[in-house]
């Protein structure tokens, strides 16, 4: 086998950077869906904005993490009472410490009876990234909600 060239070497690294983009979506979907808030916010830098449309626009780690504790009560507050399916992640690289991406969501809820549809949200992740002494983080999240209801920002 021959050795990696440096245009093969560079790509690899474009596809680390990537993969570790994906795998903080993972952990925070993850995170959300056990409550566990603590692990969920270490996703976001410290100055993140999060736009989620009927829920309100959150700026600050603290805000972010407040509004999450007072969003996720009743109903919704077990682990798994939601789960978050994501699916088509698209990721662009802008410079070494800076990305933006799209992801899809499907949303449900776990505490409804079997005859009840569980879809919760059909919508889209709009964010943007930055790496922070050597982690990818969330520095924006917006969400475009598209069913039940539509509340977007003009898609």
């Amino acid at each position: 086998m021959e050795p990696l060239s440096s245009a093969e070497i560079a790509r690899l690294r474009t596809l680390l950077e990537l993969e570790e983009i994906r795998q903080l979506r993972i952990d925070y979907s993850q995170a959300m869906d056990e409550r566990d808030f603590d692990k969920l916010i270490a996703c976001f830098t410290d100055d993140a904005l999060c736009e989620y449309g009927p829920y309100g626009s959150w700026s600050g780690k603290q805000t972010i993490l407040e509004n999450y504790r007072a969003n996720f009560t009743g109903d919704l507050a077990p682990p798994f009472s939601t789960q978050h399916f994501n699916t088509n992640h698209k990721i662009e690289l802008l410079s070494a410490d800076r990305a933006r991406g799209t992801c899809y969501l499907i949303d449900v809820v776990t505490h409804l009876p079997a005859e009840q549809n569980p879809i919760l949200w059909f919508a889209l992740y709009d964010e943007e990234y930055r790496k922070e002494q050597g982690k990818w983080k969330f520095s924006r999240s917006s969400l475009q909600f598209f069913w039940p209801q539509r509340h977007t920002d003009g898609l």
